[in-house]
């Protein structure tokens, strides 16, 4: 049954569909699960992915179904919505069908941002399991990164503390130097806070106090074990990653590793069981797996490989999302995970709202936590007709990689027909399927018209291939990703960023590195102010960061903060407990 969304809020929502929510037992029973390979923890289970793969090694895989969006609004268009609606509008046609998603932050679930669980009838359930913490992933990468960062600063400090010709009598440790101006990593936290960006530690008045020296804290998706946890394949593809981890440099120039550390091992020992993905379900009781949450502006911005193989094994149809839009998310899925998989999308989502085209078409400006602008909420078919620039680019990026996308009209209350007619000519014109759907309102029956369109652009045959060779060198890689898919008209590299590059391409050891675009997701440009499709535009590199142990090369277009802030009306302030059932409310209930 669908709930009324203009009485209940999300939380109360989920709160309802959990009451008829199958137990562990039942979904390891419904799915085909042999006892061992379902692991419980309270009203959620982990699978055991090993045991799991391995059993249906040779079953053919299911249709790979990827959602994606326009350029969006600060406040989203509705990717994991859209995700379970396709999720529930697939179920409601009697397909097999389950789908992988992002575990969410504690920073945004507690700041503007929300849950990220969906909304409406098309919710992931358990919601305030789902919002908080739910089986422990990132609580376990918060104490493996944190771990690397005591294995650093105990070394600092005893290599300060011991002389040469004692470190000679100490069987167990070697002297590395470390410069400490040259540390690259820092401390993280599952938290937006500001006030950690940038600290001094090691202040105590004895030497054992600690390292004297700068340091700083990310929120925990930000970590480079979580953008590994996306894309490694197994346990000990996890394990070999994990020695490579740069944490600092010594005073020569050299890398100091988690494998110089002597760290890595006890690491992959605290995510040991992070490579499981955790069970969790759609409001309507569609199999939906959460696994790994990395950072979209500066990671892959992807659920798992992990839970894409296993989604792909369980499922006829799987259903994965992409962070931000096609510019960003779609981009790393076509030419990041996919090369790393192996695997080729059947078909690509992409989300569209009348409010992101309105914005895109000279709109008013959107702030979170402040009212939307009355042109939102009336009729203004003008500036959706202007926007559908933005929806007509972003169809452009999709087709490059050779697959025709399904645009979804993510419909809201306020939306006019003529506004929606205007997005599906526009849509259609260049050759895209487009489809409207309820799914907020009405759960998978008000996805029917979506779900079709779907299983239609599944049964064509695509033509998908990588907008560049692997052999193809770092600038030129940015080069082609800037004007084929931002439609910027060149590169403009700082010289520092151009000295790194250089250095890079002529060294071997990076020739498996993958380019991960750094820049905002708010345009397609650097610049976030700028909507719409700006023509004759720069992108400016200036720096390249990089993560040795997931083997990401970062070009960087603009300052991207890895610890975003607090605003200052955080959700947080609408989040209690009923003391008398324990029930958690407000969660999600940010608008």
């Amino acid at each position: 049954m669908a709930y009324d969304t203009s009485k209940m809020a999300d939380w109360q929502i989920a709160e309802a569909a959990e009451e008829k929510m199958p137990t562990p037992e039942e979904w390891r029973v419904k799915l085909g699960l042999k006892k061992d390979e379902l692991l419980g923890y309270g009203k959620v289970a982990k699978l055991d992915f090993l045991k799991i793969i391995d059993r249906l090694k040779n079953k053919p895989d299911g249709k790979y179904i990827e959602v994606t969006a326009v350029t969006p609004t600060p406040l989203g268009e509705g990717k994991t919505t859209t995700t379970m609606g396709i999720i529930e509008g697939l179920g409601k046609a009697g397909l097999n069908v389950g789908g992988a998603i992002r575990q969410p932050s504690g920073g945004p679930t507690m700041n503007v941002k929300g849950t990220a669980a969906g909304g409406g009838n098309a919710l992931l359930i358990p919601h305030t399991e789902f919002s908080l913490g739910l089986t422990g992933d990132i609580n376990d990468i918060m104490n493996a990164h944190n771990l690397a960062m005591v294995a650093l600063t105990a070394r600092m400090q005893h290599e300060r503390n011991y002389n040469d010709k004692t470190l000679d009598n100490l069987s167990h440790m070697r002297r590395l130097d470390i410069d400490p101006l040259r540390v690259e990593m820092g401390w993280i936290i599952d938290f937006c806070a500001q006030s950690l960006r940038n600290i001094i530690i090691g202040m105590g008045i004895q030497k054992t106090d600690g390292f004297l020296m700068q340091s700083k804290f990310g929120i925990a998706v930000s970590s480079e074990l979580m953008a590994m946890l996306a894309i490694v394949t197994d346990l000990a593809d996890m394990r070999a990653k994990m020695n490579d981890i740069t944490v600092a440099y010594d005073k020569k120039g050299n890398p100091i590793t988690t494998g110089d550390l002597e760290v890595a091992g006890a690491m992959t020992a605290w995510m040991r069981n992070t490579i499981n993905p955790t069970l969790c379900s759609t409001a309507e009781f569609q199999p939906c797996l959460v696994h790994a949450g990395p950072f979209a502006n500066i990671a892959v911005g992807q659920s798992s490989i992990i839970a894409d193989r296993l989604g792909l094994k369980m499922f006829d149809y799987h259903v994965t999302e992409s962070g931000f839009a096609a510019d960003i998310g779609f981009e790393k899925f076509w030419n990041v995970k996919c090369r790393y998989s192996g695997l080729k999308p059947n078909v690509s989502v992409l989300v569209s709202t009348v409010r992101s085209l309105k914005m895109h078409g000279g709109g008013p400006k959107v702030t979170p936590g402040v009212p939307l602008p009355a042109a939102y909420k009336e009729a203004a078919p003008e500036l959706v007709e202007k926007g559908c620039a933005n929806l007509v680019h972003h169809i452009g990026i999709i087709r490059a990689a050779g697959i025709n996308p399904v645009v979804c009209i993510n419909k809201f209350p306020t939306d006019t027909p003529e506004e929606v007619n205007i997005i599906k000519r526009a849509a259609e014109a260049a050759g895209a399927r487009c489809a409207v759907s309820a799914h907020y309102a009405q759960g998978g029956a008000g996805a029917q018209e979506l779900a079709q369109a779907v299983v239609d652009a599944c049964k064509e045959k695509n033509n998908f291939q990588f907008l560049y060779p692997k052999e193809m060198k770092l600038r030129q890689r940015v080069e082609k990703i800037a004007k084929v898919v931002y439609g910027a008209s060149g590169v403009a590299w700082s010289a520092d960023a151009e000295a790194k590059a250089k250095a890079f391409e002529a060294d071997p050891k990076y020739d498996d590195y993958t380019t991960m675009m750094v820049k905002t997701h708010l345009s397609l440009t650097h610049d976030p102010t700028l909507k719409g499709v700006p023509k004759g535009w720069t992108l400016p590199i200036r720096d390249i960061l990089i993560y040795s142990g997931a083997k990401f090369l970062c070009p960087m277009a603009g300052t991207i903060s890895l610890m975003p802030a607090t605003g200052s009306d955080p959700a947080f302030k609408k989040i209690d407990v009923d003391v008398k059932t324990g029930k958690v409310h407000g969660l999600h209930d940010v608008a």
